[in-house]
């Protein structure tokens, strides 16, 4: 038997999925009504993390941060099964869940950090990522299933945490992304460029396809040899921002890459490739 701490989006959404495979699930959530709305689906609710996890021998968790995970796993471990797994989809601290991780085993509990880059309709669809580190034994005990919950499981080897800081890397990328793309459709509006527009140019010309050359080229050693001059960056990132400022509109991210690109011309690099600046 299962239970699930955690009734949000993703946690709900993943309760779904278990359910429909046929699994018993019993649930806990914060605000309760959240946790009762999955009854008629056929799961059990509780108002108590204690009373959700007696009998379970697997725990999942999807919470809001470290201390959501400490405080409730605190209230649950007066009723765990001897020998629980937890297995916690929480984004966290790398710190927090090599913590987590050993504090459980000196209890005699197994914890894996599990984090998932995954959506709500991913959860109840099984596609997605989930990322795991650790102990090889335990993750290939966990393998059989979380591959019932996920499209692709990302293990990145023996160190304990490094699934949780390749979660906050990915998810800083997504975050600068999201700013980055606002600073994009400012500038298009000031220019009189539509959305439509927009999207017609990134159908055709697709950035995302060079991010991995890019990664490559801002951490090697050298950029003497420029396919794009930090000085001539830098003119067009002003173009950027005196337009907007001319339609009344201001940028978000490129002030500060502004500064930036100064400061490396500063020390002499305006000759070399722009991605410099990444150093």
């Amino acid at each position: 038997m299962k239970a699930f701490l955690g009734m949000g989006l993703l946690g709900s959404n993943f309760v779904r999925a278990m359910l429909k495979r046929g699994e018993t699930v019993q649930v806990w959530n914060r605000t309760a009504s959240k946790a009762q709305d999955l009854e008629k689906e056929g799961a059990k609710a509780f108002a108590q993390a204690q009373e959700a996890v007696k009998g379970a021998t697997e725990i999942f968790l999807a919470l809001k941060d470290d201390a959501a995970v400490d405080e409730v796993l605190q209230a649950a471990e007066p009723a765990l099964t001897p020998g629980a797994i937890i297995i916690d989809h929480t984004t966290t601290s790398k710190e927090g869940a090599i913590r987590r991780t050993q504090a459980w085993k000196e209890k005699g509990f197994t914890y894996q950090h599990a984090p998932v880059f995954m959506g709500p309709v991913n959860a109840l669809e099984g596609t997605g990522f989930i990322l795991l580190s650790g102990d090889e034994a335990v993750i290939n005990m966990l393998t059989p299933t979380l591959k019932k919950m996920t499209g692709q499981l990302l293990h990145f080897g023996a160190e304990t945490g490094k699934a949780a800081a390749m979660k906050l890397a990915g998810n800083a990328f997504l975050v600068c992304l999201t700013a980055s793309l606002k600073d994009t459709l400012t500038l298009s509006g000031s220019l009189g460029v539509s959305v439509e527009e927009l999207l017609t140019l990134f159908n055709s010309w697709n950035p995302g396809t060079m991010i991995p050359a890019r990664l490559k080229r801002m951490t090697s050693a050298d950029h003497s040899q420029p396919s794009w001059e930090l000085n001539m960056a830098r003119k067009d990132t002003q173009l950027f921002i005196d337009a907007a400022q001319q339609a009344g509109n201001e940028l978000v991210l490129m002030p500060a890459i502004a500064a930036l690109m100064d400061e490396f011309i500063g020390k002499g690099f305006g000759n070399y490739d722009w991605t410099v600046i990444g150093k």
